[in-house]
């Protein structure tokens, strides 16, 4: 079975946007990470997808995560694993 398509807004100089690369890493999921850095544009498309302003904003299919806490949340109560195999 084919992961689903993972797509990550985020920062070079995010901490939290590293912890929730080194999540999806560890799980072996290839991620497609859409930096903001320096692009307005691009971040004004984020806020108005997620309704937040910050970075880690991830979505897995169609379901937008959140940020890393919600992300690194999923993983501790199982429930990511179900999300990824939806």
């Amino acid at each position: 079975m084919s992961q689903p398509e993972i797509v990550m807004y985020s920062s070079r100089f995010c901490p939290f946007c590293v912890r929730a690369k080194a999540l999806f890493l560890k799980k072996k999921l290839e991620v497609e990470e859409i930096l903001i850095d320096q692009q307005p544009e691009i971040r004004r498309k984020m806020m108005v997808e997620s309704g937040r302003h910050t970075v880690p904003q991830i979505w897995i299919g169609e379901q937008h995560i959140g940020g890393c806490d919600e992300l690194l949340a999923l993983d501790r109560t199982n429930k990511l694993e179900a999300i990824l195999d939806a």
